[in-house]
């Protein structure tokens, strides 16, 4: 297991309920958790350390100093210092690693594409087909198995203490192509995953889906967790009750009379979030084997349209989805910066299909 508040391979810091009010809040493309505690009316004053100390197990006090010094702990919005004493009313706020899953990163020489780098942070494109991080079945292979290599061919020192999940702030499923930013620093992993928490980084999507809608924009606004039935899938539920707060805006690009080209933009980075939103709306991800796109949803009953779609899938043999555009505020610099990324070759080609298909018909 991985320790929350570093990230290395000994035990998490796990919570211990406490007098204080405690909130659990947002969960940064559910790599980093951010959790709010408030002091107790009756709090006398503590070194700041010491109190977080007391309220994680298996924490040590030069751990939790080292995540002070990084800025994952602030104090009524302030970034703090160890010796700080805490007061009564006090509102603390940790991120935290929060990958129960995690397992030991083991350095490979993966070739990585590498948009753009400096000593702070870079930018990868993900190809189809890779998980991002090793967990159960997938503990070698991984996007951050190569990052790791490639961090301690300039670092040698380096480790999972010194930089959590060797600076891995967020992440996109296994079939899902595109961009990805990775800290190079403590100071730099701390900026990004802030800005992920404040939902101010800006991700657009381009994903093919099921079926017309009926609207050219739209916004979807319904909590996600985890399928009542099916555990491995998430589901959507409008009402609240259950499930963490998700927000999915989506534009139509193009038409294709069964399917539609759309852009997505998160404001929230939930698990499964476009693919879960998309069919609660009725449009599920063409070829989304895992909610049910690798299905005719739309279209006739003709074989000759069955043997376009099934090569259809053969064209594209993922859910297409791809993570296009990636923009957020340079942690050290402070400037803006934005990357583009083109459509995978596979997606390219099943869109070009499509269009020339519905060129070539008549919609019944």
């Amino acid at each position: 297991m991985a320790n929350l508040l570093t990230g290395s391979n000994i035990p998490y810091f796990c919570y211990m309920e406490q007098a204080e009010d405690w909130i659990q809040e947002e969960i940064a493309e559910d790599i980093y958790e951010r959790r709010t505690f408030v002091a107790d009316k009756g709090q006398e004053p503590m070194r700041i350390d010491k109190w977080i100390q007391m309220r994680f197990e298996n924490a040590t006090r030069s751990k939790v100093q080292k995540s002070i010094e990084n800025g994952f702990v602030t104090v009524n919005g302030k970034l703090i210092k160890s010796n700080y004493k805490i007061k009564a009313g006090d509102e603390v706020i940790t991120m935290l690693v929060h990958n129960p899953d995690a397992s030991e990163v083991k350095p490979e020489p993966i070739p990585l594409d590498i948009r753009f780098e400096d000593e702070h942070l870079m930018v990868v494109h993900k190809p189809a087909n890779m998980v991002v991080h090793p967990g159960v079945g997938n503990y070698t292979g991984t996007l951050l198995n190569g990052i790791a290599y490639h961090l301690l061919q300039q670092k040698p020192d380096l480790d999972e203490e010194a930089l959590p999940r060797f600076g891995l702030v967020h992440r996109i499923d296994k079939n899902t192509t595109g961009l990805l930013v990775v800290a190079k620093t403590p100071a730099a992993a701390a900026g990004l995953v802030k800005q992920f928490a404040a939902h101010t980084v800006q991700r657009k999507y381009v994903a093919l889906v099921w079926g017309n809608l009926e609207e050219d924009e739209g916004t979807i606004n319904a909590h996600i967790a985890r399928h009542r039935q099916f555990r491995k899938m998430f589901d959507a539920y409008p009402d609240g009750e259950i499930g963490k707060h998700a927000i999915t805006h989506y534009r139509v690009l193009e038409r294709f009379h069964y399917v539609t080209l759309v852009e997505c933009v998160l404001e929230t980075g939930r698990t499964h979030q476009i693919r879960v939103h998309m069919k609660h709306i009725g449009h599920t991800l063409f070829h989304d084997s895992e909610y049910g796109g690798d299905k005719i949803l739309k279209g006739t009953i003709y074989s000759k349209y069955k043997q376009f779609v099934e090569n259809c899938f053969t064209l594209c043999p993922r859910c297409a989805l791809h993570a296009a555009t990636l923009g957020f505020v340079h942690p050290i610099t402070q400037q803006e910066i934005s990357f583009e990324s083109e459509l995978p070759s596979d997606m390219n080609s099943l869109i070009e299909k499509w269009r020339n298909y519905t060129r070539n018909i008549q919609v019944e």
